[in-house]
């Protein structure tokens, strides 16, 4: 059996009749389910587990996120550490992904936030650019999966590419970059800087006061990873003093992002509600399910998280 745990009854209907289609052989159930008995289920899809809610199922053989991160499980002390937990991986996640960072590249780019703002105040405000995308490096700050699949869309947009990682990677497109002894070199060309990094203790505001000072002035941040990973006042700060010239967030320390923050309001900012990289609940259904029908046949499952690093 393979309980879900979302938002919404008639969302968690919605999951249940994609496995239905996808493993007509696993029962799939709402976990507020009445017919549920603890000692029957063997899978989990979740999002924010209620505290020693997982720790209840004694087969449990594996814990699934509906999102790429996992702290909203982890953050549970009880929960069942010897369970494989594996982070949402569909193909579509990765797509998403790109397509956010290249959106948010090409606004920051072309002006986007200023063309907005001055639509509503209905001013006619006619501004070209000095550059294309040719002139322009993006730098990702975290090359796994969704980092790999941006690389991509931006070269087909134009822009040079180089990614940072905390181990070397090669990635066709981009110039690598690795650990902290080569940060401040991959920062120095770095005209747009999209971070992808997972929550650790080692990313957590990792994007900083210190970090930005060391990008060209008039460059700009895309936060796309973890809310954790950017010092919010050290952003504002470096963008009310013209050092960066715009940012695009879509992840936040507090969320939904409180009405009274300044992020709002902010000429220099855009703001999406943590919607980068969501694929459609029928895409990540069918990772799910590719998941359990693998696992069940003796092969490895995908995206496992690893506590000793983290992610």
């Amino acid at each position: 059996m393979l309980v879900v745990k979302a938002a919404g009854a008639e969302i968690r209907q919605e999951w249940c009749d994609h496995f239905a289609g996808l493993l007509p052989d696993l029962a799939a159930r709402s976990f507020d389910a009445p017919d549920i008995r603890d000692e029957e289920v063997t899978y989990a899809l979740v999002w924010e587990p209620d505290p020693g809610w997982l720790a209840r199922f004694p087969k449990l053989r594996a814990i699934f996120s509906l999102g790429a991160g996992v702290e909203h499980i982890t953050a549970d002390p009880t929960w069942p550490r010897h369970v494989p937990l594996v982070r949402m991986g569909s193909e579509e996640t990765g797509q998403r992904m790109g397509e956010y960072v290249a959106w948010a590249c090409l606004s920051l780019l072309r002006d986007a936030r200023d063309f907005a703002l001055a639509q509503a105040e209905r001013r006619w405000d006619y501004k070209v650019g000095d550059a294309t995308a040719q002139d322009v490096q993006v730098g990702i700050m975290g090359m796994g999966r969704l980092g790999g699949a941006a690389v991509p869309m931006l070269r087909g947009l134009g822009f040079p590419v180089a990614g940072w990682s905390r181990s070397p990677k090669v990635v066709e497109g981009a110039i690598c970059f690795a650990g902290p002894e080569e940060l401040d070199a991959f920062l120095a060309e770095t005209r747009i800087l999209v971070c992808l990094l997972p929550a650790t203790p080692e990313t957590e505001r990792i994007v900083d006061a210190a970090l930005l000072a060391k990008l060209p002035r008039g460059a700009a941040v895309v936060n796309a990873g973890r809310g954790s990973n950017l010092v919010t006042a050290d952003l504002i700060a470096a963008l009310d003093s013209g050092h960066l010239s715009g940012a695009v967030l879509d992840v936040f320390d507090r969320e939904p992002l409180p009405a009274e923050n300044p992020l709002w309001s902010h000429p220099k900012v855009t703001v999406t509600p943590h919607v980068a990289s969501i694929a459609r609940r029928r895409e990540r259904a069918r990772f799910v399910a590719g998941a359990i029908r693998d696992f069940e046949a003796g092969r490895p499952l995908p995206n496992l998280y690893h506590p000793d690093r983290g992610y």
